[in-house]
């Protein structure tokens, strides 16, 4: 079983990298399972418009990051809120994916995640995520949103420390094997 995992941040100090990271973490301790992590900064693209696509067609960056997701039997994806929606970098690389394929997550089964420093823990941008999935093809078998993020995980040894949350964060994932 392969897992994809990554943030939908470009932020090199991505607590949704550190939580989608320990989340792949978790499933690569099981037999047979090959865990890739993902860096949304090496899909940086111009910023998407018609014109471009128009004038120069679809950024190969946008074809291997859907090769990528198609090559997956699960997905991992953090999302990080800016402004209550995605992160302008995984929106951009998203759009630009869609163009290659509407079915941008190709039903592949996908437990999505987000956390921030407040006790939101960015549920505003992981309810939009998960209300939009099904209409990229998007197969959601579990979602979980881990609030103060620097209360309930531990950046040494990088791990949930809330025992409860790590409890819900092991029967999402679950739900992929």
């Amino acid at each position: 079983m392969k897992v994809l995992a990554f943030a939908a941040s470009n932020s090199t100090q991505s607590l949704n990298k550190q939580l989608a990271s320990y989340a792949a973490s978790l499933l690569g301790q099981k037999d047979n399972v090959e865990v890739e992590i993902l860096d949304l900064n090496d899909f940086e693209m111009p910023i998407y418009s018609s014109d471009r696509e128009n004038a120069s067609g679809l950024p190969q960056l946008a074809k291997d990051f859907y090769a990528k997701i198609g090559e997956a039997d699960a997905l991992i994806i953090s999302f990080a809120e800016h402004n209550g929606t995605y992160t302008a970098a995984y929106k951009n690389t998203f759009d630009w994916t869609s163009r290659v394929d509407m079915k941008v997550y190709q039903e592949t089964p996908t437990v999505l995640l987000a956390t921030s420093p407040g006790p939101g823990g960015a549920a505003t941008v992981l309810a939009q995520a998960k209300t939009s999935a099904p209409y990229f093809a998007g197969n959601v078998k579990a979602d979980l949103s881990i609030p103060s993020f620097y209360d309930n995980f531990d950046l040494e040894k990088g791990e949930l420390t809330n025992l409860e949350l790590k409890d819900k964060l092991e029967s999402a994932l679950a739900q992929l094997v």
